[in-house]
């Protein structure tokens, strides 16, 4: 295979909802591409499904679970063995695993503080590393990292901690030719779970859903306008305003009486 020197958009978790969205909209831009996932059978038909649409785009996809640090520096190794240079960053890989702390192994905690954090993190450092004249990151975090989330306390806390990350990263970076931006996505209508879940809230989760190809185009906009964070969609702006002024017992007390009610495990 001929080894092409041009600058790349990577995406983390491109075969799920939102990192598939992402692949899309870049691909609509002209961008070329190296795309991420656990799974390479998924990672093939997402180039053929790319392909079929975007005939001439550039595309290098690298299976890899980045959660394990071995097979993460086995795709670092790959991009730079491949000699591309890295313009964009979309780390949108993650889990939403959904349950008391109680229930958690040990094992399923380092999973998603991993998979939330530390591999974000991570890419970030690399992509800073192999950047072309201009590198632009779109770490993807939550709205559920704005307040501690009883029954979502871990993902809560590593989301939390992806938007300080973010937003410290930006400051360093300035001047330095790197943009970083973390969006604040609510409920995206992706996984059958997640729809369900959307249903179940009634107006109000209708109001705060945005659809995953909606969101990609408001953060890559976000990002070549090098915005600190962004919150995407009115309903969730207004939201976050509002319940900024109750007091944290409050907030505490109505996340907890609403999410003990369900528990989900990761994809």
């Amino acid at each position: 295979m001929e080894v092409l020197k041009q600058d790349y958009a990577l995406v983390t978790g491109a075969t799920g909802g939102l990192g598939k969205a992402f692949v899309f909209e870049l691909a609509k831009r002209g961008y070329a591409l190296i795309l991420t996932g656990r799974s390479e059978e998924k990672l093939a038909a997402l180039q053929t499904s790319l392909l079929d649409k975007y005939s001439k785009t550039q595309t290098h996809y690298i299976a890899a679970d980045l959660c394990d640090e071995t097979q993460r520096e086995r795709l670092m190794q790959t991009v730079i063995e491949r000699n591309l240079k890295i313009c964009l960053l979309v780390n949108a890989a993650g889990a939403d695993i959904q349950k008391p702390f109680a229930a958690y192994t040990q094992e399923k905690i380092t999973f998603q503080c991993r998979a939330n954090f530390e591999a974000a993190a991570s890419l970030c450092r690399f992509a800073i590393e192999r950047k072309s004249e201009r590198l632009e990151i779109v770490n993807i975090s939550s709205v559920s990292g704005i307040y501690p989330m009883p029954y979502f306390a871990v993902y809560s806390a590593t989301k939390g901690a992806l938007t300080s990350f973010s937003v410290a990263l930006r400051e360093e970076m300035k001047g330095k030719g790197v943009a970083v931006t973390a969006v604040l996505p609510g409920a995206m209508p992706t996984r059958e779970d997640i729809k369900q879940q959307i249903r179940g809230q009634g107006l109000w989760g209708r109001l705060a859903a945005k659809s995953p190809e909606w969101v990609a185009a408001y953060a890559l906009k976000a990002v070549s306008k090098n915005k600190r964070k962004v919150i995407p969609g009115a309903w969730n702006k207004c939201m976050r305003f509002f319940t900024a002024w109750l007091p944290q017992s409050w907030k505490l007390k109505f996340i907890a009486k609403r999410w003990s009610k369900i528990s989900k495990d990761a994809f």
